[in-house]
């Protein structure tokens, strides 16, 4: 199935963004984390929402996502790996595609200080997702740095297709198959001239020909390279339109305020200009 629009982010924008794109009856699907893990759950009580004083974070949450699941919205519990931007959009989740006409930034703040290398190796050894590149390293030595809940199925996986598998992590995994060697380390630095050929740990050279670098969320602009940013957040308009056809986003991810009526706003004036965009080339 192709959606009219996807929506990257269960937060309070994304949410709002939901549903004011499923009342133009437009089809919809969220892409996130649940959304009990959005920091707004956090919150003990907010006091600056118009009209609904005292709610604490988690019930405002409760009620954006009702509303959004009761207009018929879809909903995939996943991290977005990758993201194809050609006749549409293109969104890989896990091992599952998703399609859709129009793309609506909503992540939230995407927190993550890139390793030294990372980004002048990207595509070149560097990888975030292991679906995606996996059977390029069949038999062949690659390391995971483990940062997110599900990175010890994802390394799983690898040793599943024979690739020769070392797991790097601050924190003991979960779930981590036996003989797969796990090597607790911070400090790590991609190494390479022009491709991956091993990772730093530590200060210990780890030999290697792929690192897959498996984070919470991918940041918006490893989706999207020509994405334009101002001060480390997304640019957009007036209409939430970034400055790629077909690409909105609100919320966190445009800048300050990071407040949860300025969230609502953007994601509802985000999907209004992505429903417009829609019916003018339908």
């Amino acid at each position: 199935m192709v959606y009219d629009i996807l929506i990257l982010g269960s937060g309070p924008a994304g949410l709002a963004a939901a549903i004011a794109a499923r009342g133009r009856d437009k089809s919809v699907l969220v892409i996130g984390n649940p959304w009990q893990d959005s920091p707004l759950a956090k919150a003990e009580r907010v006091d600056n929402y118009p009209g609904l004083p005292g709610r604490t974070g988690l019930e405002l949450l409760e009620e954006l996502f009702r509303h959004a699941e009761a207009l018929g919205t879809e909903f995939v519990t996943g991290r977005a790996l990758s993201l194809l931007a050609w006749n549409g959009f293109s969104l890989t989740v896990g091992s599952q595609v998703y399609q859709g006409r129009a793309l609506i930034l909503a992540p939230g703040v995407v927190r993550q200080n890139k390793y030294p290398g990372e980004s002048e190796l990207l595509g070149r050894g560097v990888s975030y997702c292991a679906t995606c590149d996996g059977m390029l390293y069949r038999n062949r030595p690659v390391t995971v740095v483990g940062l997110s809940p599900d990175a010890p199925q994802e390394a799983n996986y690898l040793s599943g297709l024979g690739c020769q598998v070392v797991y790097v992590s601050p924190h003991q995994p979960w779930g981590l198959k036996e003989g797969i060697p796990y090597i607790k380390a911070g400090r790590l630095a991609v190494k390479g001239e022009q491709t991956v050929a091993g990772l730093e740990a530590d200060g210990a050279l780890l030999p290697c020909d792929g690192v897959f670098i498996l984070r919470r969320a991918v940041a918006p602009t490893d989706l999207l390279p020509d994405l334009e940013t101002e001060e480390g957040v997304v640019r957009v308009d007036r209409r939430m339109a970034t400055n790629l056809p077909g690409v909105f986003a609100a919320g966190d991810c445009t800048g300050e305020p990071l407040q949860v009526s300025k969230a609502v706003g953007e994601g509802h004036v985000a999907a209004l200009s992505a429903c417009e965009y829609l019916d003018a080339d339908p």
